[in-house]
């Protein structure tokens, strides 16, 4: 740059020529962000984020204490140790209520943080890491203990139940286990009865156990408040309670037999 010679003088190498101390700090060397003074070649320049400081301008801004050495985080551009960041505005632990030192790893559950450590099962005292829990009673429980304590048990497996079930007659029951004794079909949201303490599907309870109708001969359900007419060890449908003759109904009418038939009076007269 300047042609002096540099003989006898120190001098630095940048991409193989030789620069006197002064030309090179004039072209390269940066100003301190605290002091704004140049950071000479000869002095330590300490960078961080394409900032630059003296090494005794690099302070954190709330003690004053020197991080050449020591760790450090920042706060709105500003150089902060971390036990004062720590201080001002780390999460405490909800179980410890100590300070959650940054870059340490924490977890968090609707507002509260823990050290990864103190997130731990109320009843096995495990930490439960990122393993699914429940949380009752403002307790947090791993999935294993709470079903072991707390969850209710089907009456039919006998198996913990930890997702949507049944409840019926006071008992709970996995919804794959609420199923018609007959046919197997889930009975969860359909029409179904039961029978000497066993569920039956609307279908099978028809086949094995509803009465006929003598006149269309399919079952009687009576499930659902349907109506049906018994006479004489006979039963019809309401709508197929109706004459022989003229198919009139008879529902709520006088009727008279002849042989399995029935009849209204008015055809009545015939015989």
């Amino acid at each position: 740059m300047c042609n002096n010679s540099l003989y006898g003088q120190k001098y630095i190498l940048r991409e193989a020529e030789p620069f006197c101390i002064t030309c090179y700090d004039s072209l390269f060397s940066h100003n301190c962000e605290v002091c704004h003074d140049l950071i000479a070649c000869t002095g330590k320049d300490l960078s961080y984020n394409g900032r630059h400081w003296h090494s005794e301008c690099f302070l954190c801004f709330k003690c004053n204490k020197s991080l050449a050495d020591r760790p450090f985080t920042t706060k709105d551009d500003l150089l902060m140790c971390t036990d004062c960041y720590s201080s001002e505005y780390s999460s405490k632990c909800h179980a410890c209520l100590k300070t959650i030192m940054p870059g340490s790893k924490k977890m968090e559950h609707k507002g509260n943080s823990w050290h990864e450590n103190c997130f731990t099962c109320n009843h096995c005292q495990q930490p439960i890491g990122t393993r699914s829990f429940v949380l009752k009673d403002s307790n947090n429980y791993c999935l294993s203990c709470y079903e072991k304590q707390f969850a209710l048990q089907c009456v039919q497996c006998k198996k913990p139940i930890t997702t949507a079930g049944v409840n019926y007659r006071d008992q709970p029951w996995h919804k794959e286990c609420f199923a018609c004794i007959g046919c197997k079909e889930l009975l969860a949201g359909k029409r179904f009865t039961s029978r000497d303490n066993f569920a039956y599907c609307f279908d099978c309870f028809c086949q094995l156990f509803a009465k006929k109708c003598v006149a269309c001969t399919t079952p009687i359900s009576g499930l659902g408040g349907s109506k049906y007419i018994s006479f004489e060890q006979r039963q019809w449908h309401n709508n197929c309670f109706n004459c022989k003759k003229c198919s009139a109904s008879l529902v709520g009418r006088g009727f008279l037999t002849s042989n399995d038939d029935i009849i209204c009076p008015d055809c009545g007269k015939d015989f």
